[in-house]
């Protein structure tokens, strides 16, 4: 089945682990050792009075515990008979943004909460920007604790009109907003007669139906993490498809440079294949002995993708010291380190970036065009 990568994100304590929690138990995906450990978990450690704190199966962290907040980013798989998932829930307090940044890198869609008392927090407005900044395109806003307003739909249009209308210059394709209560189970997995007013997608209806953004389509990409060479007689590039579908016969051009080969084996431990689509990890032979390392892509020959050593950006900078013009730094671009400097600095929220200048070219795609491939090349530090 497909799998879909999301993330959970806003404010601190708008409830991100608690929803994960709910999900996953109004899924019925929780095995009986998980739920009596829970039940064990809420009667100690507990905010709820001793009902089940579903935040607890997420924050595992003895400090979150003890401060009732999310620190580290938490992974959780599941699945249903729609979709294979895996949830990144990740921390709201604006001293672990750089942890959510984190998260948020490999997510395809993006799940945004906020207390229906509250509106629209600063924090809020931060994750949206760095949601929309990481190219995720497909955003839910999960109106949480609606149950303390009575489930007023007033307060939830409101709420939402005022989201919608500062992430109106974000670039999101699409903005669903789900009233909820992720305490209560109102709206998370079905339906609830508490909010009757509402007849769009529940969370997890969202989350099997949404249509995201893919590279399955396109040049094929293929970024080098290690050369292969067991004995004399085998020398092959091991890495990952990032975009398309790598096929035997196609003529491949390494970047950065002017050389080109053709794929002449495709190998994995199952045997060699005739083709590897967007997301395989593979071995692959050309029929010349070309000289690529670790770092370099291997782009289709006819469509290649772009070389620079310089180009404009928006940073996610955390550091509490600002980004300073001329001063040296490093990026890791793909598999490879480069350094750079930067010739302007504008500080933003995030930073905007006259000029980035690397010390060696590196292959690149548009950010805006190709989301996903920037962030498979780049990682935000």
């Amino acid at each position: 089945m497909e799998l879909l990568r999301f993330i959970t994100c806003g404010s601190v304590d708008d409830g991100k682990s608690t929803l994960i929690g709910r999900l996953l138990y109004e899924s019925k995906l929780l095995y009986a050792d998980h739920l009596a450990a829970l039940e064990a978990d809420s009667r100690r450690v507990g905010t709820r009075g001793g009902e089940l704190d579903f935040a607890l199966l997420v924050d595992g962290l003895a400090a979150e515990r003890e401060q009732g907040i999310t620190i580290d980013v938490a992974y959780r798989f599941f699945a249903t008979e729609a979709r294979r998932f895996i949830v990144a829930d990740t921390p709201g307090h604006e001293q672990y943004t750089r942890n959510m940044v984190t998260g948020a890198s490999t997510a395809d869609a993006a799940v945004i909460l906020l207390d229906a008392r509250k509106g629209v927090l600063s924090q809020t407005r931060r994750h949206a920007r760095i949601v929309s900044l990481l190219g995720i395109r497909h955003v839910a806003l999960a109106v949480n604790k609606l149950d303390l307003l009575g489930y007023s739909r007033e307060s939830f249009e409101k709420v939402c009109f005022e989201f919608t209308e500062f992430a109106a210059d974000l670039g999101f394709a699409e903005i669903t907003c789900v009233p909820m209560s992720a305490t209560e189970g109102v709206n998370v997995v079905g339906h609830s007669e508490l909010t009757p007013w509402y007849d769009g997608k529940t969370l997890l209806q969202w989350l099997e139906t949404v249509v995201v953004d893919t590279e399955e389509n396109g040049p094929s990409r293929f970024l080098v993490q290690w050369v292969n060479r067991p004995d004399a007689t085998f020398r092959g590039f091991s890495g990952r498809v990032l975009r398309g579908t790598l096929r035997r016969g196609d003529e491949v051009r390494v970047l950065p440079g002017e050389r080109t080969s053709t794929v002449d084996r495709i190998v994995t431990m199952d045997g060699d294949l005739l083709e590897a689509p967007t997301g395989s990890s593979v071995t692959v032979v050309l029929t010349d002995d070309v000289d690529a390392s670790r770092g370099d892509v291997l782009a289709f020959a006819a469509d290649p993708a772009g070389v620079a050593d310089a180009f404009q950006a928006h940073l996610v900078w955390l550091n509490e010291n600002g980004l300073l013009p001329g001063r040296q730094y490093l990026a890791k671009i793909g598999a490879r380190t480069v350094g750079f400097t930067a010739t302007k600095a504008l500080q933003l929220n995030e930073i905007g970036v006259d000029s980035v200048h690397f010390d060696t070219p590196v292959p690149f795609e548009s950010y805006r065009t190709n989301a996903t491939s920037a962030r498979s090349w780049c990682s935000t530090g």
